[in-house]
């Protein structure tokens, strides 16, 4: 009898990975949650950060808004309010508080850049890295499996062929004993069974190799793939958190960085606080609201058993106003001029403002005759212009016809006139109020010398046709007040006037014989100052020295204008 070796079944030789891989794969899961959770967070934090830029935003639009409802309007009555100390505060803190919300603006702007860009920038790079690298995850683990499943199939096989070997060992020696088998029957089994021994053996090796293979491998995977790969997760995550907390600290840092502009801001407020003086506004609407006149004297007791009398006294304030006149009696009209006990007149006040007290009316009655002095300054700037513009034409009939001028230099030459005697009316008037007033140790008030003489002729008709403050009609009176009026009262306004500052230079392309008034002659090529930029009316205004300046045709200069100049007005940020 032939007797074949068993085939070795090398079970205990494997070993089982479907718990590691399972295991494995398991921690993958979790580590992808908790990853995608980090994520998570930093986009909250993103949008909280984005919130808070917009609160900000949102903050410093109201102050700004606050700070610009509560400005003084231009040419109102709040506009002269803020010539106190208190309201001069007031102004300065509205406009510390707009300085205020510039710092909240800076803080939103420096959180958009400094946090949220770059934060949503490394999201992104963030999500690419993950996906990358829980792709490779995945990837390792599939060929692990694969190995595996490769692994047990091999095993399978090799079970089976050493069953099918020990079958066929079976048959052969059962025919081998038979004695009633015949030989080839015999040999027949036993070339079988030979065969299926050396399947087998084909197999074991087979299954050998393989299992050495997913061994090899699966080391590689467990202590090579998977750690390289978890650490780059952890280095990734580490790299998160480090950066939140940067982030984090960023935060603060940006409300640090203008914390002492904005105390500056507090600190000027502060300033402004303390520069109230209460007792200087007090002055100011002593000042302002004094009337000139003298405390009235005492009543006397009038004596109603005798024939009805009344005497006044000469410091009362019934003929405060009327030096030298007859003494009024009990309920007469100058019981209308004790206007300190009755109410004011709502509706609008008489030209001459008689109604107010003598320093009031003085005060306003200025005010007009500078007005009126202005305005006929502009209406002569247009009649200098317009002059000039014919002139031109004249000369340069190509560029205009001289008639066409002359009807607007009719009215502006009615418009002038017109004005100076509104000027002289005012000035007669004022010179009749300083001449009643005490004497004054304010500087004497000055006036025009372009219409001395015509003030001087006003003083003394206006005067005399003029009603007193309390009712009558004085002549007497009228030669009093030109008498009281000191010359000084009329000097020329424009002797102290400064020069115009120089806004750039200019040179003279052509040569320009300056004949009319306002004119300045030029050589070619000459290099001048340039004091007014022209308005439009073909002129611009140069200086050659401090004696010497007027009026060039524009096209006849090439100007340069200095850029600083134009410049002043502009306000300067906070450091």
């Amino acid at each position: 009898m032939v007797s074949l070796p068993r085939p070795s079944v090398l079970h205990g030789a494997v070993s089982a990975p479907c718990f590691c891989c399972r295991k494995g794969k398991d921690q993958f899961d979790n580590l992808e949650k908790h990853t995608q959770w980090g994520i998570d967070v930093l986009e909250k934090y993103i949008k909280f950060v984005k919130e808070r830029t917009e609160i900000e935003l949102s903050y410093a639009k109201q102050l700004r808004n606050l700070s610009k409802k509560y400005q003084p309007k231009k040419n109102s009555k709040e506009e002269e309010e803020y010539r106190y100390t208190s309201t001069r505060a007031f102004l300065a803190t509205l406009n510390e508080m707009n300085d205020y919300a510039g710092q909240h603006e800076v803080i939103s702007e420096n959180m958009t850049s400094l946090i949220t860009g770059e934060l949503t920038r490394y999201v992104q790079e963030l999500k690419q890295e993950r996906k990358s690298h829980f792709h490779d995850g995945r990837k390792a683990q599939q060929h692990i499996e694969t190995c595996w499943k490769q692994l047990e199939a091999s095993k399978r096989r090799f079970e089976r062929d050493c069953k099918e070997a020990d079958r066929a060992q079976q048959y052969f020696e059962k025919m081998d004993a038979d004695i009633n088998v015949t030989k080839a029957d015999v040999e027949k089994a036993r070339q079988q069974a030979q065969l299926r021994h050396q399947m087998a053996e084909d197999s074991k090796a087979e299954y050998s190799s393989t299992l050495q293979k997913f061994n090899s491998e699966q080391h590689e995977h467990y202590y090579t793939h998977i750690p390289n790969i978890f650490q780059k997760i952890q280095e990734m995550e580490e790299r998160r958190i480090v950066r939140i907390g940067e982030s984090m600290k960023t935060f603060a840092e940006v409300d640090r960085q203008v914390i002492p502009i904005i105390g500056k801001c507090l600190d000027e407020i502060t300033k402004a606080a303390e520069s109230v003086d209460h007792k200087n506004d007090s002055q100011m609407v002593i000042e302002a609201f004094k009337s000139g006149f003298e405390p009235p004297g005492d009543v006397d007791f009038e004596d109603f058993t005798q024939p009805m009398k009344r005497t006044v006294s000469e410091s009362s304030l019934s003929n405060s106003r009327g030096d030298g006149k007859s003494e009024p009696k009990f309920g007469s009209k100058s019981k209308g001029k004790l206007w300190p006990f009755i109410k004011k007149n709502k509706g609008a006040g008489p030209e001459d403002f008689s109604n107010l007290p003598p320093e009031q009316r003085r005060k306003k009655l200025q005010q007009k005759v500078d007005e009126l002095n202005r305005d006929i300054q502009k209406e002569m700037d247009s009649r200098d212009a317009l002059t000039k513009m014919k002139d031109v034409y004249i000369k340069n009939p190509q560029m205009g016809d001289a008639a066409s001028v002359d009807h607007r230099l009719a009215e502006l030459g009615q418009n002038i006139e017109k004005l100076r005697l509104e000027v002289q009316k005012f000035e007669g008037w004022l010179a009749e109020v300083e001449g009643r007033l005490p004497a004054r140790t304010e500087q004497p008030r000055r006036q025009s010398g372009v219409y001395e003489a015509q003030n001087a002729s006003g003083v003394n008709s206006c005067a005399q046709d003029r009603e007193s403050p309390d009712g009558s009609y004085t002549e007497e009176q009228s030669q009093e007040t030109e008498m009281k009026v000191p010359a000084t009262d009329f000097d020329d306004e424009f002797d102290d006037e400064e020069p115009l500052p120089t806004i750039g230079t200019c040179k003279a392309l052509y040569t320009f014989e300056g004949q009319n008034e306002g004119t300045i002659s030029v050589a070619e090529g000459e290099m001048l100052y340039v004091i007014e930029e022209d308005k439009g009316d073909g002129w611009t205004r140069i200086r050659r020295n401090e004696d010497e300046e007027g009026y060039v045709p524009t096209s006849y200069v090439e100007v340069y204008l200095d850029k600083n100049a134009k410049d002043v007005h502009k306000p300067l940020q906070k450091i």
